[in-house]
């Protein structure tokens, strides 16, 4: 009797369902990933053996870089119905350059365009006089500017009443904060501010920056350090 012969069925496995999937999947994280901007200066923090994490949303940075120049950077809530990081930072910077303009009549106007870019920046920091003229550049050109012209003027004024730049910042931030209703729980626990300063950084600069700080009553905030292991005990 002979031998049945059992038809081989075809092994290939359709991929293109997989590849559909695949594709899904690495369009919705490009699109709700959010990419760490670089910073204009490398700051490398002292080390310390605190394990309490800094907030990644609404929080202030105020970075201090080697050569004593001061920049920040602002992050607003995960939930954008209360305040998102793009709206953060457009409010900001039209009380802050309103409130610029208001002294310097002659300063030209922010264009729309140039609003939406301030939105999309991560760390900024320049002059007042400079930031119309920063914001049309390109983004290699804002770089090599940070590092060479940037840095936010932070010296006290000796006239009762009238702010620095940083000061001005801050207050326009604080105004922020109140109009959305998260003043107090922003600037209550001491979190939503950060001082990033390396063990370069001028210890001048880093008591000017508190300084700043305490003179728009922002008491309450936190230096960033990078962790340290304790060593255990022989």
């Amino acid at each position: 009797m002979g031998k049945v012969k059992i038809k081989k069925k075809s092994t290939v496995i359709d991929m293109t369902a997989m590849s559909d999937v695949t594709v899904l999947l690495l369009t919705f994280f490009m699109l709700t990933s959010t990419f760490l901007q670089k910073e204009p200066v490398q700051v490398i923090t002292p080390p310390s053996v605190s394990d309490e994490k800094v907030p990644d949303e609404k929080l202030v940075q105020v970075l201090i870089a080697p050569d004593g120049k001061v920049y920040m950077n602002l992050t607003g809530a995960k939930d954008s119905t209360v305040l998102s990081t793009e709206t953060f930072r457009t409010e900001v910077l039209k009380i802050a350059y309103g409130e610029y303009s208001k002294t310097h009549p002659s300063a030209p106007k922010l264009t729309v365009q140039q609003t939406k870019e301030f939105s999309n920046i991560g760390t900024f920091g320049v002059p007042f006089k400079d930031l119309s003229n920063w914001l049309g550049m390109t983004l290699e050109k804002r770089d090599e500017f940070l590092k060479e012209k940037g840095g936010i003027p932070i010296a006290m004024s000796i006239k009762d009443g009238q702010r620095n730049e940083f000061q001005t910042w801050l207050g326009a931030i604080k105004a922020v904060m109140q109009d959305h209703g998260i003043g107090k729980e922003w600037a209550g626990g001491g979190k939503g501010i950060s001082v990033k300063a390396g063990q370069d950084s001028p210890y001048s600069q880093v008591q000017m920056v508190m300084d700043n700080l305490q003179t728009e009553k922002l008491n309450k905030f936190t230096l960033m350090t990078s962790l340290k292991v304790e060593e255990e005990e022989k």
